[in-house]
């Protein structure tokens, strides 16, 4: 069953996107709809280009972000301790079913 994932993109349209909770992450999928994730690289967690900011009410439902994932982003100019995620350290599952996040602005 999949999963429903509702987007808000850097024109401030919404959409909504239905991804397979096998996924490997959130940025595949993100990616594969063409929502104007660049991921430069590949889904390594070395280059930010695949930031967004999750929905203020899903923020505390994710698991914790990474040493790894908080170096990257908090060089970021929209940097949001609360709501700033790297796209591809999220896993996706059936739990997530209703995401809401929006593209984070380019650098």
């Amino acid at each position: 069953m999949g999963i429903s994932i509702h987007v808000i993109n850097r024109a401030g349209d919404t959409s909504v996107i239905t991804s397979d909770p096998s996924q490997e992450n959130l940025m595949q999928a993100l990616y594969d709809n063409d929502m104007d994730v660049e991921a430069s690289c590949g889904g390594c967690a070395s280059c930010a280009t695949c930031h967004v900011l999750i929905g203020e009410e899903w923020s505390n439902k994710l698991p914790a972000r990474s040493s790894i994932e908080d170096t990257l982003l908090e060089f970021q100019e929209y940097f949001d301790p609360h709501s700033s995620r790297l796209s591809c350290q999220v896993k996706l599952d059936q739990s997530m079913d209703g995401l809401v996040l929006r593209i984070a602005p380019e650098e």
